[in-house]
């Protein structure tokens, strides 16, 4: 037993596909279904100029992280990428508890978001549902990795398939929405009444930027990948490819979605709505349950890979002795996870998803994951100025200060909108 917990380690039992299903399922978690609402309340017909522009800071901060976690393929991801790159221990360890929170705080969010969801076509009690949902996410974590990433393979083909749906029930949509967003740039003719703009409409680019900073939460679940380091199949080459495939294919959804939304003329009744793309497709003569019942599958796999991430963190943490008891570093030798780790942060997702409203904790969380995402970048471009290994991506030296620069500019943005009482 002693010698187990010296060095204790995750077994490797998940293969490329399976990672880029489990990264695919953990971005689109509860994002395309249900904030792309308020990124069309805030950038209206520019909507996919400003999922657009998200991307942009989604995809320099995952090049980094791709290299990053094919230098250092642990399971604390970002708490040794920052110490390693910058020599201090306090700097790894402050990372690592707040992703713990944010983790955890994220997965409650997500769980209280799914019991909404529910409740708007199934007379479940809250505490009901809350108490069954996160039991069921808790005992597919502990059984282990590869159930927890064929799990999410399978919601992740269901989400995928009611995406595919909503675009066929909007395929007229989407051949008339570049008008509309032209006409939202001011540059022409919109598709239902041909009426010239003089201007940008919702404020132009000011609305882009202001959808962005919204929309660049639909893409940030890549982070979560960094915490399968240590489970992963040829890691050096899988994780960095399939942090990449995952996030081309949300984006091009995300594009698609978006376009689709904004063709239907309805931009206000969708952004509106509580379920946008259960609306979008009840608008255009089509059944909507389907599609809700669909999303229910996508939102689990936000919550699920929150606890996993979190757990996998703590086990971190507590294997170098950062202040988390050592328990906490166990791992069973049947189910080859963190039991004891993942228990605590089930526990705590449950009780906060009980008990306390997250929205505000939520949107503070998200900041503090940006703020991480800018040490990342930050300590990429470190590690390469002492060394480049071969058997790693080199991803070229200004993409991580570009990822520094647009990640501070979305900081920036939102603490705007906060002094300013925007939404956020």
């Amino acid at each position: 037993m002693g010698e187990h917990l010296q060095d204790p380690q995750l077994k490797r039992s998940i293969g490329l596909w399976q990672l880029v299903f489990y990264g695919t399922g953990t971005i689109l978690g509860a994002g395309i279904f249900v904030v792309i609402g308020e990124v069309l309340g805030e950038a209206g017909r520019l909507a996919p100029l400003a999922y657009a522009l998200a991307a942009v800071v989604a995809i320099t901060s995952a090049l980094s992280f791709a290299e990053m976690a094919a230098r250092i393929p642990t399971a604390g991801g970002p708490i040794d990428y920052l110490e390693q790159a910058f020599g201090v221990r306090w700097l790894g360890s402050g990372v690592g508890w707040v992703l713990i929170v944010a983790n955890t705080v994220s997965a409650a969010t997500i769980v209280t978001g799914f019991v909404a969801y529910l409740n708007s076509f199934a007379a479940i009690p809250d505490w009901m549902a809350t108490l069954a949902l996160v039991i069921a996410l808790g005992g597919v974590a502990i059984a282990g990795m590869r159930e927890s990433a064929w799990l999410m393979s399978v919601t992740t083909l269901i989400g995928l398939g009611a995406l595919l749906a909503v675009l066929w029930a909007l395929r007229g949509a989407l051949l008339t929405s570049p008008s509309e967003i032209l006409a939202g740039l001011g540059l022409g003719a919109d598709a239902n009444g041909g009426t010239e703009r003089s201007g940008p409409a919702f404020g132009g680019f000011g609305a882009v930027f202001a959808g962005a900073i919204l929309a660049v939460y639909s893409f940030i679940g890549f982070g979560d990948m960094a915490q399968t380091a240590e489970e992963v199949h040829d890691v050096k080459r899988a994780l960095p490819r399939a942090m990449m495939i995952s996030l081309a294919v949300v984006f091009v959804f995300y594009i698609l979605i978006a376009m689709s939304l904004v063709g239907t003329g309805q931009i206000d009744t969708i952004a509106q709505a509580s379920a946008p793309l259960v609306k979008a497709v009840e608008l255009s003569g089509w059944p909507g349950l389907p599609i809700a019942i669909a999303s229910l599958f996508v939102i689990v796999n936000g919550s699920l890979t929150q606890i996993i991430a979190a757990a996998r963190l703590l086990l971190d943490i507590a294997r170098d002795e950062r202040g988390a008891p050592s328990i906490f570093a166990r791992i069973n030798g049947r189910t080859d996870t963190p039991i004891p780790a993942t228990l605590v942060i089930t526990g705590t997702v449950l009780a906060l998803a009980l008990l306390v409203p997250l929205k505000s904790l939520a949107e503070l969380t998200s900041f503090a994951i940006l703020i991480v995402f800018v040490g990342v970048n930050l300590s990429l471009v470190r590690v390469k100025h002492e060394s480049q290994p071969d058997d790693v991506p080199n991803i070229p030296r200004w993409i991580p200060m570009l990822g520094a620069g647009v990640t501070s500019a979305a900081l920036v943005g939102q603490l705007l909108q906060f002094a300013l009482g925007g939404s956020g």
